[in-house]
């Protein structure tokens, strides 16, 4: 007789967060089908975890939160992944958005500012078996090594578009990032059409943590927004 099949504990929660995000709008079923695979239990604090499938962010500590699943998916959804897409995270956090992307088959770089979260993440990423390359440094000034990527993503608030990261971007492809003040920002989508154009959208308001950077906000900037950093 073979061994029983373990029953997963949290795979109806997963399924009903999909089904209220389907029902918000988000469209993209790629994008849901990777959430209802990956177990979002995994990524947030151990005192939340009766929590993970809320449509709302947690805190992680450092000052830092994970993403409302809603924003995770928004978000991705405007990225337009690709499998085979060469995608760069700045803000890893939490590790959740990284780990989405590598299971909707991006080859994902993610860089983070925060050495507790950096390492933790690293350690769910190898736990996972998930292919996803780690940084620890200055987000706000991208990962020059490994461009240009089809797509840039950031959990975190800029007060302006990071010059570095637009210059890391394909022809093509899409950077989503935040922009404005420290206590709400305009999601900004940016299609880079050529070597000096870009097609610019945006997507409502939304409450993000600080980019902390040099091209981002001072390390005194202190704020306890409502969502992200992944």
């Amino acid at each position: 007789m073979g061994s029983p099949r373990q029953i997963d504990p949290y795979a109806e929660l997963r399924h009903a967060l999909v089904t209220h995000l389907r029902h918000r709008g988000i469209r993209d079923e790629q994008v849901l089908a990777a959430m209802e695979r990956l177990p979002r239990e995994l990524f947030v604090h151990p005192a939340f975890i009766h929590r993970a499938y809320e449509d709302v962010a947690l805190p992680l500590g450092y000052n830092q939160t994970i993403s409302q699943p809603y924003t995770v998916a928004f978000m991705t959804s405007l990225l337009e992944v690709q499998p085979g897409d060469k995608v760069l995270e700045i803000g890893t956090g939490s590790g959740y958005q990284a780990a989405l992307l590598a299971v909707m088959g991006a080859r994902v770089y993610t860089v983070e500012r925060q050495w507790e979260l950096y390492q933790r993440a690293r350690q769910l990423f190898a736990r996972l078996g998930l292919p996803v390359q780690t940084r620890f440094g200055d987000g706000s000034l991208g990962w020059s090594e490994h461009a240009p990527y089809d797509g840039i993503i950031v959990t975190a608030a800029a007060p302006h578009i990071p010059k570095p990261l637009k210059e890391q971007l394909a022809i093509s492809g899409r950077l989503v990032i935040p922009v404005g003040g420290p206590q709400s920002q305009i999601l900004v989508r940016l299609r880079r059409v050529s070597e000096q154009e870009y097609d610019y959208e945006e997507f409502g308001e939304f409450r993000f943590v600080p980019l902390i950077g040099k091209e981002g906000w001072s390390e005194t900037l202190e704020t306890r927004p409502t969502s992200s950093s992944s």
